[in-house]
């Protein structure tokens, strides 16, 4: 069996991370626009936006080093699970468990005279990088 998700898109919004009862684990969960390979009856492009999680380093690293807008590439697998909803409806959420990131592009800064949000190799140890 082969469960294999590989998409290229860009954040929808910052990562949000949070760290799991118990035994602290760090989970990170964004968005991903990801435009489809063909245009609309009115000639636009759409794009799907997929639940991206991540899990432990990977997760921390993504909460430190990723914003809306960023272009990456995600690796992993397509996850369904199932839950109630507040009306205790069982609903049912497709997400992509991630293993890998690839940074596509450097950060955006704030400022294009400002360069205090780019991105440099100096930030980050190599024990920091998932991959």
């Amino acid at each position: 069996m082969l469960n294999l998700v590989v998409l290229i898109g860009r954040l929808t919004h910052d990562p949000e991370l949070r760290y799991t009862p118990g035994n602290g684990t760090a989970v990170t969960t964004f968005d991903l626009a990801v435009d489809r390979p063909f245009t609309n009856k009115q000639g636009e492009r759409e794009a799907d936006f997929i639940r991206i999680v991540t899990w432990d380093k990977l997760a921390e690293t993504c909460a430190n080093y990723l914003q809306k807008g960023r272009l990456i590439a995600a690796t992993g697998r397509l996850q369904i699970r199932s839950y109630d909803d507040r009306e205790g409806i069982r609903r049912k959420a497709a997400e992509v468990v991630a293993r890998d990131i690839r940074f596509l592009e450097p950060p955006r800064t704030k400022d294009p005279g400002d360069s205090s949000d780019s991105f440099s190799g100096d930030e980050v140890s190599e024990d920091d990088i998932p991959f």
